[in-house]
């Protein structure tokens, strides 16, 4: 099973913030604007028109709480939401 967070930013937050490298090897998880996501297989989403900006998470299932407490604690993050797949 692998989650896919939709993850949004305020205005002049870079989307850099969100995964330390160490979390980003440790999890696996992979960051990715809508683009990339689409073109590994994703879709539905729409890109902001408010100025936000959006990035997708994927990550393991097992490693999720990881990702939930790094979001938790950004104070660049707007908003989120968990998809599971597969």
């Amino acid at each position: 099973m692998l989650h896919v967070f939709e993850v949004y930013l305020a205005p002049g937050h870079s989307p850099s913030s969100l995964l330390t490298e160490e979390v980003a090897r440790e999890t696996g998880a992979q960051l990715m604007t809508l683009a990339e996501a689409e073109a590994v297989g994703f879709s539905g989403l729409k890109e902001p028109v408010d100025g936000r900006v959006l990035r997708l998470i994927a990550v393991a299932a097992r490693d999720a709480q990881w990702i939930h407490r790094r979001l938790e604690a950004n104070g660049g993050v707007v908003s989120y939401q968990v998809h599971e797949v597969g």
